[in-house]
């Protein structure tokens, strides 16, 4: 398995994973998920993609085949009057196809991200995980990752 930037050819098979992606969160809650559904069209696709502040990282494995993929958005907030100028990565989607799951490919995924944030001089990474998703939550645990903020919400 290797960890590359991801292209513009590999744009149908990444539609495919956020296609998994979303119906993880749908079956959890449909009441804010449609599904099946991408985030992101093909044309959105090229321009993140072609993005330097959105990298795109695709885990292939011998054969080219995607087994999953990470985009991240380089943040910053520079001046604010309580916030500190540090440099984040924030990731905002992670996908390990879930034919390959239990392979490793989200460790290697992850690894990746992280020595890619430290060569940019991030100082953390942070991504969202929802509350209907606890395998994801336990998988980001294990990697070290521990909860920075919490989301409430009272459903009416």
């Amino acid at each position: 398995m290797t960890v590359r930037n991801a292209e513009r050819s590999d744009i149908p098979r990444i539609l495919e994973l956020l296609v998994q992606v979303d119906m993880v969160h749908h079956l959890g809650r449909p009441d804010i998920f449609k599904g099946p559904a991408t985030k992101y069209s093909a044309g959105q696709l090229e321009e993140i993609i072609e993005n330097g502040e959105t990298p795109v990282f695709v885990c292939v494995d011998d054969f080219g085949m995607i087994l999953g993929h990470a985009f991240c958005i380089h943040k910053q907030v520079l001046g604010d009057s309580v916030l500190t100028d540090v440099k984040t990565l924030y990731v905002d989607d992670i996908c390990v196809d879930e034919k390959s799951r239990g392979r490793g490919v989200g460790r290697t995924l992850y690894n990746h991200v992280r020595e890619y944030a430290g060569t940019c001089g991030c100082h953390n990474i942070t991504l969202n995980v929802w509350e209907c998703n606890p395998g994801a939550r336990a998988f980001y645990e294990t990697l070290g990752l521990k909860p920075q903020k919490i989301g409430m919400e009272e459903v009416l």
